[in-house]
């Protein structure tokens, strides 16, 4: 099946769901495979549960006949497909997050912070691979303006991917790390595989990318593109401190030093 028809059945359905045990009515069911578990195995029971159509990958799991069984050459693809093409319809600015660390917690923050002026789609918990920034993609809706999506990786080449998924306007690197090496091979496997939100956006126009001043590395990776500095120094364009209330952060702009509090 083609995406574009895919895309039609995709808005005729109230949500996407790759888990047979939670399935709403009208959902599209998108079968995945793992080391441990094959999804065609349950499409069926998902059109029962209520399921409008059940895209699967291996045609001895489809009933004869009936037109709700989509068959594919790879479900996953077809889910990253599906949520790339979903996004690139809406107008919605999509910011993009890595890093080492403080992924989840830096994403909380800015959508907290963005959700006080705007209509924000975020990440839920951790789900930053592969199967999961293109469920949280296909939740986009034409009434977010923004959407904060964190991007996890274990390997060389995931942000590449994840990236030309998400197609993300700006980009947030929290830090680099010498943790996690084993699927990267080096402390510089694993510049180059952040860095690879950085390269996607170059690719792009009227891109930025907000920087943590003192980390020399991450200001090195961004060379190149329009850069947002923030820390602790009275010369950036942003200064954020701690108040002296635990349950708030203060955020200063260099214009004028106006400061805003927001709720953490």
């Amino acid at each position: 099946m083609d995406l574009l028809t895919l895309y039609r059945m995709f808005q005729s359905c109230s949500g996407v769901t790759t888990d047979s045990r939670h399935c709403s009515e009208n959902d599209l069911f998108i079968a995945l495979k793992g080391e441990s578990f094959n999804g065609n195995a349950f499409a069926a029971q998902a059109l029962g549960d209520g399921c409008a159509y059940a895209v699967i990958d291996d045609p001895c799991y489809a009933v004869e006949g009936d037109s709700r069984f989509i068959q594919v050459e790879n479900a996953l693809e077809t889910l990253q497909q599906l949520a790339g093409y979903h996004r690139r319809q809406l107008k919605t600015k999509v910011i993009g997050i890595t890093g080492t660390n403080g992924k989840t917690t830096t994403k909380e923050l800015i959508a907290a912070v963005l959700s006080c002026s705007y209509k924000v789609l975020y990440t839920q918990e951790n789900l930053n691979n592969h199967i999961g920034v293109p469920l949280t993609l296909l939740q986009l809706n034409a009434g977010h303006q923004l959407a904060v999506i964190e991007m996890g990786a274990n390997h060389p080449g995931e942000i590449n991917t994840l990236s030309h998924i998400a197609d993300p306007d700006y980009g947030i690197i929290t830090n680099v790390g010498k943790a996690h090496l084993e699927g990267f091979g080096s402390f510089e496997g694993v510049i180059r595989t952040k860095k690879e939100l950085y390269d996607y956006l170059r690719e792009k126009e009227n891109t930025a990318v907000f920087i943590h001043y003192d980390n020399p590395y991450l200001m090195d990776m961004a060379s190149g593109l329009k850069r947002i500095v923030y820390g602790a120094g009275d010369d950036l364009y942003i200064n954020g401190h701690a108040t002296d209330s635990s349950l708030y952060l203060s955020l200063e702009w260099k214009e004028g030093r106006t400061g805003t509090l927001y709720p953490v």
